[in-house]
């Protein structure tokens, strides 16, 4: 039976000093900070290549935060990037917004809140688990062809949707507390294949020691 592997990579910190709620805004770009987490997750992965992994095919979101924190990995390991518009941001009401708490108590934006399991304010989760594991499965087989049997593939994508995506690959509800998400900046969620069947989910943190001075908004 082949085995495969799928590494979901968070983007980095992006450059964002008015705090807006980006989603799919185009032209929010990588922070220096979050540069140095795009070339940690590059190291990270080099490390992994080093050690045996067959990685043979990168993806990125077509936001250019995601297409910058693939580029270290695309030059470390001479991948080309494949945009896929399947693993974008999850769409999102409150795009282009700051201070999201304090429009909240204005009744215009109460509608977009009366249904957090769906949610009422973005795209449903299950639309972006179908999507994201369409994508995924897809490169999966695409890395496969590419190295044969153990080959890995990369694919940067963003915080929600990976995170809804694990939720589902655990068996467990899509809707959640976002303050909640264990899906930091550049961490890496991996999800391990038998054939056609998950059989394993890992996770790591290749800019642990760099988050303490990141901006970390929900939806980002």
């Amino acid at each position: 039976m082949s085995t495969a592997t799928v590494h979901l990579l968070r983007h980095g910190e992006v450059y964002n000093p008015d705090r807006v709620l980006y989603g799919r805004l185009p032209e929010f770009h990588l922070s220096d900070l979050g540069h140095q987490m795009a070339d940690r997750a590059a190291e990270y992965f080099t490390a992994q290549r080093n050690a045996g992994a067959n990685i043979t095919h990168l993806v990125s979101s077509p936001l250019v935060r995601a297409q910058e924190t693939a580029k270290p990995t695309s030059d470390a390991l001479g991948l080309d990037i494949v945009t896929d518009d399947r693993i974008i941001e999850a769409a999102n009401r409150f795009q282009g917004l700051s201070q999201i708490k304090r429009r909240l108590k204005e009744p215009k934006y109460w509608s977009y809140v009366v249904n957090p399991f769906r949610p009422s304010w973005g795209e449903p989760y299950r639309d972006q688990v179908e999507r994201m594991m369409t994508a995924i499965v897809e490169h999966r087989d695409r890395a496969v062809e590419l190295g044969g049997p153990g080959a890995q593939a990369i694919l940067v994508s963003h915080q929600l949707p990976i995170w809804v995506t694990r939720r589902s690959a655990e068996g467990n509800a899509l809707w959640h507390d976002p303050r909640k998400r264990e899906c930091t900046l550049t961490s890496v969620t991996s999800l391990d294949f038998e054939g056609e069947s998950l059989v394993a989910v890992r996770y790591a943190e290749p800019s642990v020691d760099l988050l303490v001075n990141a901006a970390n908004i929900p939806g980002a």
